[in-house]
């Protein structure tokens, strides 16, 4: 009677956030690689204001400014795309909870705040790339950025994009496959936390309640940080003010999107 042969199994490779995290954020820049259209296409509406309301500003408000209007908007619009393209971006979380993909994701042995921070992270990506088109199309009108203060500026604006974006994907989690809640909540938030930001226009002379209320509205001590360093002030209050916010916006998403990934496994 001959002994049972008993075959060694390979065991298996130990999990790493860090790796997980780089899984994960190879696969969300896949279909970006793929469709490099799509950064382009996020590119209309900033060009749109650039190429519209730029001019009306100069013409009106340009002496209130107190500079070069091109320095003090073009920050402003960088913000915008910034805020408008990560906001969204729960969006595809949702179509990966309608076809399946999220549930099968879950029961992979990736851990669920790597998938979260991956997500997250590649959101960095098509900022700097949509960016830096919108500055080399301003340069050819008169835009002279201090070059230090811009890739501070683009640096800060990621960081401010992985907190936006992780609160996206939360937001998706919290609403699963209602679509049309996740599009109400979006835009309720969207356009008043933009537009109490200064971004548009000076809120010097709004109303107290506005000054108020745009105090304690992240976004606005980033755009005033952008301006800021556009113009050379890279050491300034205002720019570490800037950053504070965008550190804190990405720890808080992140803190909130990994919560809500964790237990959407529930």
């Amino acid at each position: 009677m001959s002994a049972a042969t008993l075959t060694p199994t390979r065991p298996l490779p130990r999990r790493s956030f860090l790796r997980d995290t780089r899984i994960v954020l190879v696969r969300e820049l896949r279909p970006v690689a793929r469709d490099p259209f799509s950064l382009l296409f996020g590119l209309v509406q900033p060009l749109v204001f650039l190429g519209l309301f730029g001019p009306l500003l100069a013409g009106s408000a340009g002496g209130a400014l107190g500079g070069d209007v091109w320095l003090w908007f073009v920050p402003a619009v960088l913000a915008m795309t910034t805020l408008f393209g990560t906001s969204v971006t729960g969006s595809n979380l949702q179509l990966d909870l309608s076809s399946g993909v999220h549930e099968r994701m879950l029961v992979t042995p990736l851990s669920r705040p790597a998938q979260l921070v991956g997500r997250a992270l590649k959101e960095m990506v098509p900022i700097i790339a949509q960016s830096a088109v919108v500055l080399l199309v301003m340069l050819p009108f008169g835009l002279r950025p201090d070059p230090l203060g811009a890739l501070l500026t683009l640096l800060q604006l990621a960081v401010l994009g992985i907190g936006v974006g992780s609160l996206s994907y939360a937001l998706a989690l919290a609403v699963r496959r209602q679509e049309w809640m996740f599009w109400v909540v979006q835009q309720t938030v969207l356009f008043p936390v933009m537009l109490l930001s200064g971004m548009l226009l000076p809120l010097e002379n709004g109303p107290a309640w506005m000054r108020a209320v745009s105090a304690v509205n992240p976004l606005r001590y980033v755009v005033d940080s952008g301006r800021a360093a556009f113009a050379g002030d890279v050491l300034s209050a205002t720019v570490a003010w800037g950053w504070v916010a965008a550190l804190v916006t990405a720890t808080l998403g992140l803190v909130v999107g990994v919560r809500a990934m964790v237990r959407s496994a529930d």
